[in-house]
Order: structure tokens, then C-alpha cells, then sequence
């Protein structure tokens, strides 16, 4: 039968292996930074770029006319926006951040 303290340091191996997104400041301010991997600045400026295109196209789409061919389908932004909101697993991440405090403590 397991003990609660084997299955403490079992959560904190588990922890240790799958909680490395967010990493904690090292001047003491609780902050924590999340990274993006980029090759260089070069890559970093295009993906920037290529965010601020959709957002203008996306919030200018009918500046855009299409051609009289296609059927033209307006992106709908906002619900796509909320679509995604409601996927985004805040309770799951507060979930692990609860679990992190109480293992590691750092948060």
C-alpha cells in the first residue's frame, strides 16, 4: 500500500518532468517566464509580422472584396475568439499551479 509520502514524491518526479513551460525568476518577485524556441531574430520578426497580418485582415475583412467567383464567408472573429476562450483549460492550469505550490513550493 502506497504512503501518502511515496505518492508526494511521486507527484513531485511527475512535476518535475512535465512542469518545466513556466520558469521562476531568479530575482524573487514570484514572476515566472514562458518561451517561445525561435531560431534567431530574423524568425522572431516574421512570426510577429505574420500575427499582425491576420489580426488586420481578420478586423478589416471587409476592406477586402473578394472576386465575384468565390462565396465569399466573412471570418467571424469574435467567434472564433470565444471558441477558444472556451477551450482554453484555466482550470486545469490553476489545477497544476495548486499542485506545483504545494510540491515545489516556488510558486
Amino acid at each position: 500500500m502506497k504512503t501518502a509520502e511515496t505518492t508526494l514524491e511521486n507527484l513531485r518526479q511527475l512535476t518535475s518532468k512535465y512542469c518545466n513551460t513556466l520558469i521562476p525568476s531568479t530575482d524573487k518577485t514570484g514572476n515566472h517566464t514562458a518561451q517561445i524556441k525561435m531560431l534567431n531574430y530574423y524568425e522572431l520578426g516574421c512570426t510577429i509580422t505574420e500575427i499582425i497580418k491576420l489580426c488586420i485582415v481578420a478586423l478589416e475583412q471587409e476592406a477586402h472584396q473578394p472576386s465575384t467567383t468565390i462565396k465569399y464567408s466573412p471570418i467571424n472573429v469574435p467567434l472564433i475568439l470565444e471558441m477558444v476562450l472556451e477551450m482554453f483549460p484555466l482550470d486545469e492550469f490553476e489545477l497544476i499551479t495548486e499542485i506545483n505550490k504545494v510540491l515545489v513550493g516556488e510558486f
